[in-house]
């Protein structure tokens, strides 16, 4: 039985916390120092087998060009706005200085010669896209080998040559590329630390306890230590992408402190009844402990279900972040109890649940206890109780002015359209933005998305002039840089450049255009081949298999979350109501994100500088996360309402008393999740901002609306067949760790279980 093998677990470790505690420190310890010694650093390759630009990489790196490695630009103007390289000696003098100390740099391979350009004349620098056509931008671009033969050490030096050199030079000198993508540090170190602040201010708010609010926060960061320090051991193996650490974090402290306040609640109602401290743990870890384990096991299988999309970086970075909710799972029913053990019954004298449970039992023989004000928790269950015993009056009204609220607040998502934020999108106050500016005004701004078209026009001589006319002949290209061709291969590579910037859909119109029309029409029925390759077609071809594959995760995410649920639960009307709520709740948050990100309502409170697409993995990631932590709030409430109905055998009951003895502590999880993850909506990273605003809006709704206002609801409309269960499916059920039929570990001599099944 899972609650009898949880109540040993929480029990040993509360009898035995130092022990618990010394054993967390040293697996922290060889974590941390394991990724010392063998971790990775996280690298970002938005590629996936089949897709028309993995081709076209393939072919590059057969080649051998050196379009395969990083590469990085820097963008110069003269610091006088009126001058330009043509006529200023000083600023030309500069301009060589500058590319001769780059080509200096440390794994260099080799920098395009805009100086050079310019001696040869206007019409070739232009030509060049090396020069802008006023002569007042001139862009110096720099490559590098393979990702993997280089480090941080390089963007280092690199943006410290920059800072010398804006001191010495006549010139406005910024960067970007590939190189700080690949090795800026990811956001979250600030948001972490924000986030673990107002966590704590809510929790003492919760419990008036300093130290009631410290143990989930030291718990959370256990876990985390643990859980980063194993992904960055992950990144030593294979390449785990750079967003992943930081949605890690994110869903790492909303989960691990949510899992921590719903035992510690449940171990402060045992102290109340007078249990002993580490009986209190034991039975807490027992019965809370139970929907932790289902809820954590159910978000761990929806976000490892991003595997169906069939993009490696998605699965890695799905298996990453649930080995930090793994962590937190085990945390919770471990170290938690170690916690509350060492803790002893300090917990009980925080609060007035303690006081008055501890006075009721101490009072002197024949005297009268002293009467005390009722204990906070009973005030707020009662208020609790009567907004749900209004609700349950008027279930048809509430039911339906919530469904409607939510599916206005869904309308949006029409309108989806995915995409990758690019340098465009960051604050001015980053130089990849400036340099994103300087280059877009110079020359165009399709210069900052370049396409890539390799192709192998072996047996065919003609084809390779035949693809340039008909690629340069397109509307949507602006500009063709010369062709390289690998003598020993035969591979060309040609660099185009697009009409229009990374992030238009007119850009994704001309990439779909370029291979189904423009390319097979110059190849014909030859033997040659063509690809369209290059940072902006790999992530529009990713966006579109994700589009493609998200109904698929939907399904099986549905089906998966229908199936624990009714084996938890014994019902088929609770988990069906379950999912379909939870989709509601989603696809509201689909809806807040469009609103803000594609349209820009409220964008400046977060820190949004310019409208930007959804990134094109983020509804899948989103929706894998949030089902799975939605059904936290959904197995925490409804065991709390199986609980009462199975003592009671009155749904009206159960719903009435289920609910309202958990919504303090949903509310207050929630809050929690909310503040964790608005913490990282104002990062830096669109990418993070769109993590951080969609997990805190899905969570925000799910825990008011949906739990405390269509759960209820919906559940008194559908009355004693909530529990309803086909007689020939109860017998095909299994019972045991699974289902509610375990054994509850507060019970002593429970009522006679009702059960309702169709015979």
């Amino acid at each position: 039985m899972l609650s009898k093998a949880l109540l040993r677990l929480g029990a040993g470790a509360a009898r035995r916390p130092w022990r618990v505690i010394a054993a967390w420190l040293v697996v922290a310890t060889l974590a941390v120092l394991a990724a010392v010694a063998f971790g990775g650093r996280n690298a970002d390759s938005m590629t996936a087998p089949g897709l028309d630009s993995q081709r076209a990489a393939e072919l590059i790196e057969r080649a051998g060009t050196g379009q395969e490695g990083m590469t990085a630009q820097v963008v110069v103007t003269p610091l006088d706005g009126a001058t330009t390289f043509f006529d200023h000696d000083g600023a030309r003098t500069a301009l060589v200085r500058l590319q001769t100390e780059v080509r200096r740099l440390p794994h260099v391979l080799g920098t395009s010669d805009p100086a050079g350009a310019l001696d040869a004349g206007g019409d070739t620098a232009v030509r060049g896209g090396l020069v802008s056509a006023d002569g007042r931008i001139a862009v110096v671009r720099v490559q590098y080998p393979d990702q993997s033969r280089l480090s941080a050490e390089d963007l280092d030096a690199l943006v410290d040559l920059g800072k010398r050199l804006r001191a010495e030079l006549p010139l406005r000198v910024e960067m970007g590329g590939s190189l700080f993508y690949a090795f800026s540090d990811a956001d979250g170190g600030a948001s972490e630390l924000i986030g673990l602040l107002a966590a704590a201010a809510i929790l003492f708010l919760a419990f008036g306890s300093l130290v009631a609010a410290a143990l989930p926060i030291g718990m959370a960061v256990f876990g985390l230590t643990v859980g980063v320090a194993t992904m960055t051991v992950l990144a030593g193996v294979t390449d785990v992408p750079t967003f992943a650490p930081v949605l890690g974090s994110m869903v790492g402290l909303g989960v691990g402190i949510d899992y921590a306040l719903f035992v510690l609640a449940r171990h402060r109602e045992y102290l109340a009844r007078g249990l002993d401290p580490r009986e209190a743990a034991g039975r807490a870890v027992a019965t809370a402990g139970r929907p932790v384990v289902f809820a954590g096991g159910t978000v761990v299988v929806s976000i490892l279900g991003l595997a169906v999309a069939n993009v490696p970086f998605m699965t890695v970075g799905g298996l990453a972040v649930s080995i930090v909710v793994l962590i937190m799972v085990v945390a919770s029913v471990t170290l938690l109890p170690a916690f509350l053990g060492a803790a002893g019954p300090r917990l009980a004298r925080a609060g007035r649940i303690g006081r008055i449970g501890r006075a009721l039992q101490t009072r002197r023989p024949g005297r009268p206890a002293r009467r005390r004000p009722p204990a906070a928790g009973a005030a707020h269950a009662a208020g609790w109780r009567r907004w749900i015993g209004h609700v349950s009056r008027h279930p048809v009204l509430y039911a339906v002015g919530a469904a409607a609220l939510l599916l206005t607040a869904t309308l949006p998502v029409l309108g989806l359209r995915v995409g990758l934020p690019d340098d465009g999108s960051l604050p001015l106050s980053r130089t990849e933005r400036r340099a994103y500016d300087l280059v877009a005004e110079g020359f165009g701004p399709g210069t900052n998305g370049p396409l890539v078209i390799a192709a192998d026009a072996t047996g065919d001589p003609g084809a390779l002039d035949r693809i340039v006319g008909a690629v340069v002949a397109d509307p949507g290209i602006a500009s063709v840089a010369p062709t390289h061709v690998d003598r020993a291969t035969g591979i060309a590579t040609l660099v185009v450049f697009p009409t229009t910037g990374p992030q238009d859909k007119a850009t994704a119109d001309t990439i779909a255009r370029l291979r189904t029309v423009v390319l097979p029409t110059a190849i014909g029925h030859g033997p040659a081949t063509a690809h369209v390759g290059g940072a902006a077609a790999s992530l529009s071809d990713v966006g579109r298999r994700t589009s493609e594959r998200l109904p698929v995760l939907v399904a099986a995410v549905l089906a998966m979350s229908f199936l624990l649920l009714m084996l938890v639960f014994r019902s088929v009307l609770v988990p069906l109501k379950a999912v379909l709520l939870n989709l509601l709740s989603i696809g509201a948050a689909y809806g807040i994100m469009v609103a803000v990100f594609q349209w820009g309502w409220g964008g400046a409170l977060i820190g949004l500088e310019a409208t930007v697409p959804i990134v094109s993995f983020i509804p899948m990631f989103l929706f894998a996360i949030l089902f799975g932590l939605s059904m936290d709030y959904e197995v925490f409430l409804l065991s709390r309402v199986r609980e009462e109905y199975l003592r009671t055998g009155d749904n009206g009951t159960a719903i009435v008393e289920g609910v309202s003895r958990t919504a303090r502590i949903i509310t207050s999880a929630a809050l929690i999740m909310v503040a964790v993850f608005l913490s990282f909506a104002v990062a830096e990273d669109p990418s993070t901002k769109m993590f951080g605003l969609g997990l805190a809006t899905a969570i925000f709704i799910d825990a008011t609306v949906v739990r405390m206002v269509l759960v209820p609801a919906t559940m008194t409309l559908l009355g004693r067949t909530n529990w309803w269960l086909p007689t020939w499916l109860d017998r095909m059920l299994p019972r045991g760790p699974v289902g509610t039929e375990d054994t509850d570990a507060e019970s002593t001599d429970e009522a006679p279980r009702p059960r309702l099944v169709d015979r």
